[in-house]
């Protein structure tokens, strides 16, 4: 049973509306909150933020049963700060629960006599899980459209950037030497510990099988640094003996593990252990053929973490980058640094994913009809598909271009568009900077809430930056009325 927001007034708490946030700050929190300001305080706005919220938490428990949990308002304001600033767990909840500004954005009191609250950082982590990428996406439709009408342009063509860039997900480099080692870990925790609740034999061992495990891939790893040219015979030597250790402790897991379980959560952890068998023997197939026989692994066979098995080998040719390891995000902004649509690109290229993103923006903004892109996206079917969807594409063509290709990339128009459309690395610079350089979280779900929570803080911020400049051209115009009345007094 969760609230969306408690308008009971504490002692000593003040109304969100009237909380004053300085717009002459240039810390990067100032921006969100005045655009969080913004939002709650148009009614309309506020209730469909509500409304989308309390749907995200219907359709995963019921509203009215269960212990009372975190109001749904203070969680996506916490989300939102997360992203915002970039900080982890620890960090988040050292400023929720000390930060006076950010506890008058929970509903807090400014007095922490009043109301000492404490946000530990399990609570917090647990409560931001909650969140769904749907809901996130759909809040952030309503704050551009919010940002579209502050700014008075609710008319005016929406013109767009789309690109891509590598969303970095939290793995080591990977070898099949360390995932193996990771997988073989793994395989023996969760085993022993399976073992340990159902009082099964076996496993009192494991945490020298484990030292053992780890033993042998340092020796590996030292003896594959050391190899000569042409004699590999120490590595080849130490690959087996680690693949013997290994197969080993995987035949006496899938022993341990084939009695059957009636308990759910048990069952749980076994089908996790079993993942992690499964992934091992794969790489102990592979290090075996690619050490002991010289075969050559094609790249789509390639596991690049045991963890985040989405994660890709992504080499894009940027200097200081020949590959990052994640997954390809892309990004459609309008000409007022709006974030219209994002994808995340699960074993996807750019080439295929450039009509959908502008069928979505379209759908969202009916306005949208201009967009620029680089050459990666081209594809005849996508060059053909845009201009049905567009008044205007800026699409270049890949290789050498024919008679028609010329004269429409050498019109001025064309030429502008090509020359503005690196503006868009601005925007990907800022969510990099933001938090949306490697996500922390793990698995794909998580991964797509993070994101669709940076896209919608990035969207939060973009408003409040329009705020602030507003309100800080206010300060100037009275600053310059009451010099002009002192200079006339006098």
């Amino acid at each position: 049973m969760r609230d969306i927001f408690n308008f009971q007034m504490r002692l000593g708490s003040k109304a969100i509306s009237q909380i004053s946030v300085d717009s002459t700050s240039r810390d990067k929190i100032t921006h969100c909150l005045l655009g969080l300001h913004h939002a709650y305080c148009n009614p309309v706005t506020r209730e469909k933020i509500f409304g989308i919220l309390e749907k995200m938490h219907a359709e995963q428990a019921s509203p009215s049963n269960g212990r009372p949990g975190m109001d749904l308002w203070c969680v996506f304001v916490l989300g939102l700060i997360r992203l915002t600033c970039h900080m982890d767990y620890p960090s988040l909840s050292f400023h929720a629960s000390t930060n006076t500004l950010i506890q008058q954005f929970l509903g807090h009191s400014e007095v922490s006599l009043f109301n000492p609250v404490k946000y530990p950082e399990q609570t917090i982590r647990d409560n931001l899980s909650i969140l769904t990428h749907e809901a996130m996406n759909e809040i952030s439709i309503l704050i551009v459209n919010e940002g579209h009408k502050f700014l008075g342009v609710k008319e005016v063509r929406l013109d767009g950037k789309c690109d891509s860039y590598v969303l970095e997900t939290n793995v080591h480099f990977p070898t099949d030497l360390s995932l193996a080692f990771d997988a073989i870990r793994k395989t023996i925790e969760l085993t022993a510990d399976i073992a340990d609740q159902l009082d099964l034999p076996g496993w009192r061992q494991s945490v020298y099988n484990e030292a053992k495990a780890k033993e042998l891939f340092n020796m590996a790893r030292r003896a594959k640094h050391r190899k000569k040219k042409d004699d590999d015979a120490e590595l080849r030597k130490v690959v087996e003996m680690y693949i013997v250790h290994s197969q080993n402790m995987i035949n006496r897991a899938r022993e341990t593990l084939s009695v059957p379980i009636f308990d759910a959560n048990i069952s749980k952890k076994i089908d996790y252990a079993w993942n992690f068998m499964v992934m091992a023997e794969l790489l102990i197939d592979q290090m075996r053929r690619r050490i002991l026989n010289g075969e050559t692994i094609p790249h789509d066979e390639k596991i690049f973490s045991v963890f985040e098995e989405h994660t890709e080998w992504i080499s894009k040719g940027k200097a200081g980058k020949p590959q990052e390891l994640g997954v390809r995000l892309c990004i459609l902004q309008d000409q007022y640094q709006f974030i219209l649509h994002h994808k995340v690109m699960w074993k996807l290229t750019d080439e295929k994913v450039g009509v959908e993103m502008v069928e979505m923006s379209k759908m969202k903004f009916p306005l949208f009809n201009s967009c620029s892109f680089d050459k990666g996206f081209h594809s005849p079917y996508a060059q053909e598909k845009l201009k049905q969807l567009l008044d205007k594409v800026f699409l270049p063509t890949k290789g050498k271009l024919n008679q028609e290709a010329k004269e429409r990339e050498s019109t001025p128009e064309f030429i502008a568009a090509r020359k503005a459309h690196p503006a868009i690395e601005s925007a990907i610079n800022a969510l990099e900077h933001h938090g949306l350089d490697r996500c922390p979280d793990h698995g794909k779900e998580a991964l797509e809430r993070y994101v669709a929570l940076g896209i919608l803080a990035r969207n939060f911020q973009i408003l409040g930056k329009y705020i602030a400049a507003r309100m800080l051209r206010k300060i100037k115009i009275d600053q310059a009325k009451s010099k002009s009345k002192i200079l006339k007094s006098a």
